[in-house]
């Protein structure tokens, strides 16, 4: 007799994985549930997470203040971003409150296009809003998108990654905010064939998100999830749909726009003319895109490739910097300096204090401008001086690092300086403790003693054991109290020690 039992969803989950990877091999993977449905206790009793309640009262010059503290150079665009973003929060306060205002009809969000090249701190400025809102933050990349959703990623995505983020709290997941970067890349340019029709589907699909829309949370490709929600339709006769509204989800998407410099000149009727401008306001000298880009108008970024109801939906536009020396050197100087705080965190993991002198924070600023990456390019630089450094000084018992000009200009000739003096200085302790006799070095002699210990990869400190081991007793036969290691007894150990010995019996 046939068991009329339903399987419960984790059983039905198991089979359809089964079936499909004998069908299809392990290629096929059956995606778990997302963690808004909640989970499966053992008493079979689903728990649903509570929802949240936005308590949001901060002002724009508190948001503003807070930002200015670890991004610098960028005054123009963290004004506008703390005065958007926070309007847009307390309105959505205001018309949700007993005594609010009420919804408005065809009410357009604050969503922000913001426009800079890499590295300038586009993605870190929104991640800090999000973290000092207390709000859900998603960041995808443009790119990663096509018109259909099967070949990347599905649009709908980011906003089921929200309730992820939420901890499967679908109410907070609702005023959460999503990041989109490289938006420039979805842009057409007109042809209205190839790649750019699916751009334009991208940006189509996107509309309906940026204003408002509901998201089933259970994802359409999830087959399992699908015949899970089919046979509990059969077995209650309601179809049971969580979805997740985006009315209230702000929307801040990037790009670097090089193009579009280029298009605002053309309608401004201007040149480019390659040097650069007076800012008027602080009468400091800047690009003349960036210049050029505060001029932007949505005629200019139609012009681009975005559809006008693409643009619409972008009301607040912002252009960012470009970090010259000065701005990275501001960065490193900042006392919330990420780059900084990062490293001698790395450092710390080891017991290792680091410091940093102002003249190799400055020599790094320049280096990292010839990169041409923004802000990244002071990660590369200081990985790139310090990593041997990172490597090599958890081997010893350091606990204080000063970075110099000198360690930056020349890394690897100043860690050698580092561990000699370490290992010499360890020995010579050592030494002392063991056999009460200051012994002392030559620099030639620490010069080929280094080459010995390159050679033969072993530390300084093993190399003069191993050559001085019969000094020990030596030494303390001749009744000395101190020593000159010479380049003659490094390269002779044996011989000049028998002669030492043979002299001073001489004499007796």
């Amino acid at each position: 007799m046939q068991n009329s039992k339903a399987p419960n969803p984790e059983d039905l989950r198991s089979e359809v994985s089964e079936f499909l990877k004998e069908r299809y091999g392990n290629n096929v993977i059956i995606p778990p549930q997302p963690d808004a449905v909640g989970s499966e206790p053992v008493d079979g009793k689903k728990e649903v997470p509570k929802p949240s309640t936005i308590n949001f009262n901060l002002k724009p010059t508190e948001l503003e203040r807070y930002l200015e503290k670890y991004v610098v150079g960028q005054y123009e665009a963290i004004e506008v971003l703390a005065t958007k973003i926070c309007t847009h929060f307390n309105r959505m306060k205001l018309e949700t409150s007993p005594k609010g205002i009420g919804e408005l009809v065809g009410n357009i969000k604050s969503n922000i296009l913001m426009i800079g090249p890499t590295g300038v701190g586009k993605t870190y400025l929104v991640k800090l809003v999000a973290k000092k809102i207390g709000v859900p933050f998603v960041k995808g990349d443009a790119t990663k998108f096509s018109e259909t959703g099967y070949v990347g990623g599905d649009v709908e995505d980011l906003v089921r990654n929200l309730v992820h983020e939420a901890n499967g709290d679908m109410k907070l997941a609702e005023y959460g905010i999503i990041y989109l970067d490289e938006v420039d890349k979805i842009a057409s340019s007109g042809s209205g064939v190839g790649p750019d029709v699916s751009r334009s589907g991208v940006q189509r699909n996107l509309l309906k998100l940026m204003e408002e829309s509901e998201v089933d949370l259970k994802t359409p490709h999830d087959l399992a999830a699908q015949m899970e929600a089919a046979m509990e339709a059969q077995r209650t006769g309601k179809v049971k749909r969580k979805k997740i509204n985006t009315k209230n989800i702000l929307f801040v998407m990037s790009g670097a726009f090089s193009a579009l410099p280029d298009i605002i000149r053309r309608r401004l009727n201007q040149q480019p003319i390659g040097f650069q401008n007076i800012d008027h306001e602080n009468g400091e000298l800047v690009d003349d895109n960036v210049h050029i880009l505060r001029r932007v108008r949505s005629e200019d970024l139609i012009t681009f490739g975005f559809e006008s109801e693409f643009v619409g939906r972008l009301p607040v536009v912002v252009s960012l910097n470009d970090l010259d020396i000065d701005g990275l050197y501001r960065i490193l100087q900042n006392s919330n300096s990420t780059v900084i705080l990062g490293k001698k965190r790395d450092f710390s993991a080891y017991g290792i204090n680091v410091q940093f002198e102002d003249q190799a924070l400055r020599r790094i600023a320049e280096m990292a401008h010839e990169e041409h990456t923004g802000a990244r390019g002071l990660v590369s630089v200081v990985d790139r001086i310090l990593l041997k450094y990172e490597k090599l000084l958890p081997d010893t018992d350091i606990s204080e690092l000063v970075v110099t000009e000198a360690v930056i200009e020349n890394p690897e000739a100043e860690l050698a300086k580092i561990l000699t003096n370490y290992y010499i200085k360890k020995f010579q302790k050592r030494f002392l403790a063991t056999n009460g006799i200051v012994i002392t070095f030559t620099d030639e002699a620490v010069e080929c003693l280094n080459a010995q210990a390159l050679k033969n990869e072993k530390t300084l400190e093993d190399v003069c054991n191993d050559l001085l081991r019969d000094y020990e007793y030596g030494l303390r036969l001749l009744n000395w109290d101190e020593f000159t290691v010479d380049l003659e007894i490094v390269n002779n150990p044996k011989e000049r020690l028998e002669e030492l010995i043979k002299k001073a019996y001489e004499k007796k």
